[in-house]
Parts: C-alpha cells; sequence; structure tokens
C-alpha cells in the first residue's frame, strides 16, 4: 500500500509499507518527485530487487560474523576468511555506505604494505563473497566489490620456481632425519601438511603408492591437528621403487610400527606444522645456498614440472596434485606444457623428415649401377 499527502507546511509526505508491514517514508518539496520515488519503489518490487532502506545500517564486523557462522568451511578456510573480512579499515562502517572506492583504495594500501598479489587476490575473493551474501539476503542492493580487481602478480613462467637435479641432490644430502618428509613433497608432488599428516598406512610398500588421506593444518605446535585433505585432493599417488626403498629405510630407523602412527614427526615426537617445518626448511637452504624464493611448495612445483617434461597429459597431473579440476592445474602449469606452436613445428618437422628418408631411399635406388648379364 502506499500514498502521497501533502502536509500543512506545503512539502509531499509518500509512504508505503513492505511485505512484512513495516512503514517506511519521505518527505519531498514538489509531489513528482515523491510519485517518482513510489514509482521507483514499486518497480524494485516487482523485478525483486527491493531491499528495506534500513537492512544496510548492520556493520560489516556484524554482518561478516552472522555470514560466517553460516558457512560449512574447513577450519582453514574459515581461518583465511577471518584473517580477510578483519583486514579491512570499514569493520565498523553500514554496508550499505561502503563503497567500491573504499575497497580498492583498501587494495592499493594491501599492495603498498608489501602483500603478495596473490595474498590479496585470496582476501578480496573472501570480501566479494561476504557482499554477495548481502546482496542476496536483500540487505543491499548491489555489491560495491563487483569490478575491484587485485594487482596483477607475475607471470607464472617468471614467478615459478622449478629445482635443478643438482639442487634437489644437495638439498638431500642437507635434509638428514628431514629427508624422508622433503622426499614425499618432491617425489610425490604432496603438500606441507599432505606430507606431515601420513601415517604408517597410507605407505603400500607392495603397490608402490601414498595415499592422502589426511593432512596436518595449523601454523604452531598448539594449533596443529590432523584434518580430512582439501577438497578432492584425497587421492592415490603412485611412486617409484626408489622413494618405497627410502621410506621403508626411514621407518626402520625411526622404528614406525604402528599403522596409526605418523610417518614424520619432530625430533620431540609432535606434529610438523607450517612453522617448524618452514624452520626446518630454512636450514637446509642455508646450507645449500638456495634462495630465499625456494620454498616447501617449490618441491611440489617441481614434481609437477617433470611429470610435465616426460609427456603425462592434464589429467594424470591433475590427479597426481590432488587438484579438483583440470583447469586449476592449467592455470598454474600451463606455461609447462608444449605450446601450439611447439607441437606444430615439432610434427611438420618429423613429416619432413619421414618424406626426406623416402626421398633419400628412391634416389639411391635410382642411383644404382645397372649389371649388364654376360654375353
Amino acid at each position: 500500500m502506499a500514498s502521497i499527502k501533502q502536509r500543512s507546511d506545503g512539502t509531499w509526505r509518500a509512504r508505503y509499507r513492505d511485505d512484512a508491514g513495516k512503514e517506511h517514508a519521505r518527505h519531498f518539496t514538489l509531489k513528482r518527485d515523491a510519485q517518482r520515488w513510489l514509482d521507483e519503489i514499486a518497480a524494485a518490487v516487482v523485478t525483486g530487487q527491493y531491499v528495506d532502506p534500513k537492512a544496510g545500517r548492520i556493520t560489516w564486523d556484524e554482518w561478516t560474523a552472522r555470514w560466517m557462522e553460516r558457512q560449512s568451511w574447513a577450519a582453514g578456510t574459515y581461518e583465511a576468511a577471518t584473517v580477510a573480512v578483519k583486514s579491512v579499515p570499514w569493520r565498523e562502517s553500514a554496508i550499505a555506505g561502503i563503497k567500491s572506492s573504499h575497497i580498492q583504495a583498501w587494495v592499493a594500501g594491501e599492495s603498498k604494505r608489501g602483500l603478495a598479489p596473490s595474498t590479496i587476490k585470496t582476501r578480496l575473493n573472501y570480501i566479494q563473497m561476504s557482499f554477495r551474501a548481502a546482496v542476496a539476503d536483500k540487505l543491499i542492493v548491489a555489491s560495491p566489490a563487483l569490478g575491484v580487481k587485485a594487482p596483477r602478480g607475475r607471470k607464472a613462467e617468471a614467478a615459478m620456481r622449478i629445482m635443478t637435479a643438482d639442487e634437489v641432490l644437495a638439498m638431500l644430502d642437507a635434509a638428514g632425519d628431514f629427508r624422508g618428509f622433503v622426499e614425499v613433497c618432491v617425489f610425490a608432488g604432496l603438500r606441507l601438511g599432505e606430507a606431515a599428516g601420513l601415517q604408517l598406512r597410507d605407505v603400500n610398500f607392495l603397490g608402490r603408492s601414498l595415499t592422502v588421506a589426511r593432512q596436518v593444518q595449523g601454523a604452531t605446535i598448539k594449533t596443529a591437528r590432523i584434518v580430512p585433505p582439501k577438497y578432492e585432493s584425497e587421492r592415490t599417488v603412485y611412486v617409484p621403487d626408489e622413494l618405497m626403498a627410502s621410506l621403508a629405510a626411514h621407518v626402520k630407523r625411526q622404528q614406525v610400527t604402528d599403522q596409526d602412527e605418523q610417518l614424520f614427526v619432530t625430533p620431540l615426537g609432535r606434529l610438523w606444522n607450517r612453522n617448524n617445518a618452514a624452520e626446518e626448511w630454512r636450514r637446509i637452504r642455508a646450507a645449500t645456498g638456495l634462495s630465499d624464493g625456494v620454498t616447501l611448495h617449490t618441491l611440489r612445483h617441481t614434481f609437477a614440472s617433470n611429470l610435465i617434461a616426460q609427456g603425462c597429459d592434464v589429467v594424470t597431473v591433475q590427479r597426481a596434485l590432488g587438484h579438483s579440476t583440470p583447469s586449476i592445474t592449467l592455470n598454474v602449469y600451463s606455461h609447462l606444457w608444449p605450446s601450439a606452436e611447439d607441437r606444430t613445428r615439432s610434427a611438420t618437422a618429423s613429416f619432413m623428415t619421414q618424406i626426406r628418408n623416402s626421398a633419400d631411399s628412391v634416389r639411391i635406388e635410382t642411383e644404382k649401377p645397372q649389371v649388364r648379364g654376360s654375353r
């Protein structure tokens, strides 16, 4: 129900009731402006875009807390989202008052602080998700984060570091008791948490395979815990005899006998986590003279690079790495596969070689001396 009525002071009062029966009103100098406002409200209702003007008064902190409570995220995802939504400067502002320029300025500020473009992109993704949810819940008409872009990162071919065979050898020599952990990262492509989560039951010595069925999540001894692997990352990785032999020696040396026992633990018997594993890796890196850009995750890139170099297709690499879709694998490693130009050039070269060999055979046949019969 809507109406327009002139007040004693000459202004026009336009009012309407929403579906919940709540009354909304505004005052205008001209009647036509009041009518235009009601028409806009009516059009928004018809098109499903109507939003209660007061709904957007909820603050960013209040809204994101409510939004995150109803997500069925893994603990790591929840932690990353929490860091993202609390990194913004508008936490006490009403979400209806947050503008696109505010978000773009936040992106620029994060970049100036030295955060990696990939980190800013991840945080922006959570910000955009929360605004989309606010639109879906009819708190705001449109997302101010729509169209906001994170800073561009370096191209994959320039940013990705692949270790050489000599570097891998030097790293393994310097690894000491951490060698088995490093080997499953570089020769099986396991993530840090997946390697830390391996148990004796996950090693199939006869089948020459490793099963990724869990991971260690958390950055400290206090927060580290065993949880299921990342979404669609549970998998079986087929590995060579040499890795099986090395793991068998590790199991014997460390006296790992219980099937539920962790394959790799710290010297104090604790779970490896992001912090203490990174600290051990820095020791190895210093001993071998590797640059700071070489991280434990570089071992996973090196594993993927070798699969591609040996001619493995996208799906094979995807499954070995535990990516949920082939597109993720291509987004990260497409530059390592031969390009269409390379394949065309190689195929044509093979064809030309085949023709040249045929031509040489024909020429040899025609140039053979004719043997005349004796009289």
